[in-house]
């Protein structure tokens, strides 16, 4: 209902508009005269105030009503008037007007509306929904009907295939049986014929033995009963049996045999041939096949074996462990048992190069070891046992240089912490990358130190913002890392360092087997000349102690002497504490497993098998890089450069050999011929002698007999104590091997305007130098519609009648081409030159 005046609505209700005025007064209504409207809501209002003024209050819980009803009642009188000619007087008649008006809420209306409008739409939705459902359901059957149609097809058609083939095949066995019993009814008619002229011979013989003897059949019998001459025994002929059925009791197989050969790493051809029940040359003839050289006893990778087996039709299952390596594995397996206790944890300190992570570690174990390394960077992998105010912590330091990435990988395998060095100044470099990324393979928790906070253009928040683009986030950034601000220089965030590995630690929850054989990782590696073997093992379960046997790798032997960090002897080490290790076989490997077995015979064993198998495996990869030179031979020429390395330890062995084998150029190839531990002997200068190599010693020198043969056989040899510059030296020396490039570049050209004959020289072409000059001595090229038709060089070269060496542009000059005659105006001749560019290795 829309909105009324006071006026209008007090004629409604019947009310005079000053009375009307004071009751919305009264109930609190601002109406200021009757021309103002009123609104259902105020109309409400008055109504409930009235009520409440007769006493007729609202309910509790009763909201106003939805609708009014307004009842009234009005009296009028109706006068009549009489007809004309009656003489009656005109009646009045009262009549009552009974008027009733309901209001109702707009928004009853709406909802009511909206109602009847959602059912509407829901009786329309379930239609819809319903002939959706009977559409389906018809679809559903639809597609079965077809599917059934279709298998019914292909049960016909397998059906129609199977009554073929049993047909094909009793077609078959009725062809094989008649044949059978043709050849059976044949052998019987021979055998008869044979029977037959047996019997024959037999008759012919015997009839003339009884004209030809004294006494006849009967006689000869009786003679030979009372010891004559003896019947002889019929020899009995051996013939293939037949079953009564006609068939015979061998068939050959219809299916080749398909077996199934384990393969280890290394395998002779002639094993291979016996696991396949194959001849050898079938075997030697797949492997030329594939374009593989072999003998009968060589020995094939694993690969190359399991491509052999597959291609003669066989399943190759590459062994990964062999029984000896099996056996090893479960005796360790159950040999640590017992009671756990809490172990130090094992931080491994990686980062860039030169960023602080030798200083950080020489701060925390107050030494200085960063002062005593070459070139001022690490170049071997530390362990280190320190006591902090925190507690235990082993910590491994290791060097920031690219060529030592199996080093930091290796440190990140057996560590349980990883501290990533990030210099405040310098921020993430490729190395901090590299050591996210082996943190992150290793699944190990990262604490991050932001070092060289004390330096004046120290920005620690340019080193947070780069690390979070490496998915390292800052815990005070809501991420999971946590970030720590140190100086190595002033030791400020030393102590809250140490306190983030302490919290780290406690959330691993680091416990170890102490009352067990000790179970370890050799960290590092090398050759003493006093001591021998000494290898750097990082005790992970149980306690090493002196006089154990140790097994490392293909080494052996028992433990002579152990020392810490500092040299001390020491008598045992438990979980998680480094220990320098004496009386090994040889020098292992760094990163090999280093194992305590009570049995010396048992562990001869395996390391004697460990070292036969490194042998076949170094073997083979030998013949393979033979093979692949051989094959590539044709193409183009290779050089080798050979280097016969010597280092310190096995870590910077490992590193120079990995980082020299991966200078690659066209034509030079770089071959390590031998590296080792320790220093320069008499076997490695005659071993370079041999394969005419360079002796690289790096941060070791050569004894007085290698001395000796290097100068007589005069042999470079060279010392470092820096990698990079060992690398760099290598690149120069490759770089020198390889052959200039030679580059063509046109110097001038000169076009011919004319061409005279001269008796002694032949064609003399006149010309214009057009660009650069025309030299004397330079090779030429005839240009003819800008195609080269010959390629020489200049016979004369004149201006006027001076012969002269060089012509400018813009000169006219006398060209003589030698030994060419044919040459004809508006040709072109172009001078150039070949310059010749020494080549680098990058």
């Amino acid at each position: 209902m829309t909105d009324v005046t006071i006026r209008q609505f007090a004629d409604v209700v019947g009310l005079p508009v000053e009375r009307l005025l004071v009751q919305l007064d009264e109930a609190g209504l601002a109406i200021s005269g009757a021309d103002d409207t009123i609104s259902d809501q105020e109309k409400m209002q008055l109504l409930s105030f009235l009520r409440k003024s007769h006493g007729k209050s609202e309910p509790l819980g009763v909201s106003q009503p939805n609708k009014i009803t307004l009842k009234r009642k009005t009296h009028s009188e109706l006068r009549t008037t009489p007809s004309r000619g009656s003489a009656g007087k005109a009646k009045t008649v009262t009549v009552e007007v009974r008027k009733k008006r309901t209001y109702v809420k707009r928004a009853d209306l709406v909802a009511e509306e909206k109602g009847r409008l959602d059912k509407e739409a829901e009786e329309k939705a379930k239609v819809l929904a319903e002939r959706e459902e009977k559409l389906q359901a018809e679809k559903d059957a639809l597609e079965r009907a077809e599917k059934q149609a279709a298998d019914k097809v292909e049960e016909e058609k397998q059906r129609a295939q199977e009554r073929e083939r049993k047909q094909e095949e009793e077609t078959r066995k009725a062809e094989d049986n008649k044949r059978k019993e043709a050849d059976v009814q044949a052998r019987a008619e021979q055998e008869s014929k044979q029977q037959k002229t047996s019997n024959e011979r037999k008759q012919k013989r015997t009839a003339e033995d009884g004209k030809n003897t004294k006494y006849g059949r009967k006689e000869l019998h009786v003679a030979t009963s009372k010891g004559g001459r003896r019947k002889k025994k019929k020899r009995s002929r051996s013939s293939v049996s037949i079953t009564p059925s006609g068939e015979h009791g061998f068939e050959r197989p219809t299916e080749p045999v398909i077996h199934e050969v384990d393969i280890p790493e290394t395998i002779t051809a002639a094993e291979l041939s016996q696991k396949m029940s194959v001849k050898g040359a079938e075997v030697i003839k797949t492997l030329m096949k594939m374009g593989v050289m072999a003998t009968i006893n060589q020995p094939l990778d694993q690969d190359t074996a399991t491509l052999v087996v597959e291609e003669l039709g066989h399943t190759a299952k590459p062994m990964a462990v062999q029984d000896v390596e099996s056996e090893l594995e479960a005796l360790q397996a159950l040999e640590i048992t017992g009671e756990e206790t809490v172990r130090p944890p094992v931080v491994t300190i990686m980062g860039h190069v030169d960023h602080g992570k030798t200083s950080l570690l020489d701060y925390i174990r107050e030494s200085q070891v960063a002062d005593g390394e070459a070139g001022g960077i690490t170049q071997h992998i530390g362990a280190y046992h320190v006591e902090t105010p925190k507690g235990v912590i082993s910590f491994l330091d290791t060097p920031g240089h690219a060529a030592f990435t199996a080093m930091r990988a290796r440190g990140a395998q057996v560590t349980d912490i990883v501290v990533l060095v990030v210099a405040a100044d310098d921020g993430v470099k490729p190395q901090t990358i590299e050591a996210i990324q082996h943190s992150k393979a290793g699944n190990v928790p990262l604490i991050v130190a932001i070092n060289k906070i004390d330096k004046p253009d120290a920005d620690p928040d340019r080193a947070k913002t780069e690390l979070s683009q490496q998915e390292v986030m800052p815990d005070d950034w809501g991420g999971d890392t946590q970030f720590v601000p140190v100086s190595a220089k002033t030791g400020e965030g030393v102590d809250n360092l140490l306190d983030a590995i302490s919290l780290q630690a406690e959330l691993l929850e680091l416990k170890a087997v102490v009352d067990a054989p000790a179970h370890g990782v050799v960290i590092e590696s090398s050759l003493d000349k006093g001591r021998g073997p000494v290898a750097t093992v990082l005790v992970q379960q149980g306690t090493l102690h002196k006089g154990d046997t140790l097994i490392c790798g293909q080494e052996f032997g028992r433990v002579r002497a152990m020392f810490d960090e500092s040299g001390a002897a020491i008598e045992s080490a438990g979980p998680s504490m480094p220990a320098a290790v004496l009386g090994l076989s040889g020098v292992p490997n760094a990163g090999d497993d280093a194992i305590v077995i009570n049995d010396e015979r048992k562990a001869r064993a395996v390391a004697e098998f460990r070292e036969h198998k490194q042998r076949d495996v170094k073997l083979a990869r030998q013949q393979q890089a033979r093979l692949d030179i051989f094959s590539t031979m044709g193409e183009s020429k290779i050089e080798n450069l050979n280097i016969v390395l010597k280092a310190d330890v096995q870590g910077s062995a490992e590193a120079l050999r990995d980082s020299l084998t991966k200078i690659i150029a066209d034509e030079v190839v770089v071959k390590i011929v031998s590296s080792g531990v320790g220093g320069i002997n008499e076997t490695d200068a005659n071993l370079a002698v041999a394969s005419n190599a360079i002796l690289i010693g790096f941060n070791v020198r050569a004894d007085a007999a290698a001395r000796r043969i290097v100068d007589e056989s005069e042999i470079d040899m060279h010392y470092y104590s820096v990698i990079y510059d060992a690398i760099d030296q290598v690149k120069s020396a490759v770089s020198g091997m390889l052959s200039p490039e030679v580059t063509e570049e046109i110097i001038g050209l000169a076009e011919v305007r004319d061409v005279f004959r001269s008796p002694k020289l032949g064609a003399i072409a006149g010309c214009m130098v057009v660009d650069g000059a025309v030299k004397r001595s330079a090779p030429i090229r005839v240009l003819r519609d800008n195609v080269v038709i010959y390629e020489g060089e200049l016979e004369s070269l004149r201006r006027f009648k001076d012969d002269v060496n060089e012509v400018r542009a813009g000169t006219e000059c006398g060209i003589g081409v030698k030994s060419y005659n044919d040459i004809k105006p508006g040709d072109q001749i172009e001078v150039f030159e070949r310059v010749e560019t020494a080549r680098t290795v990058e």
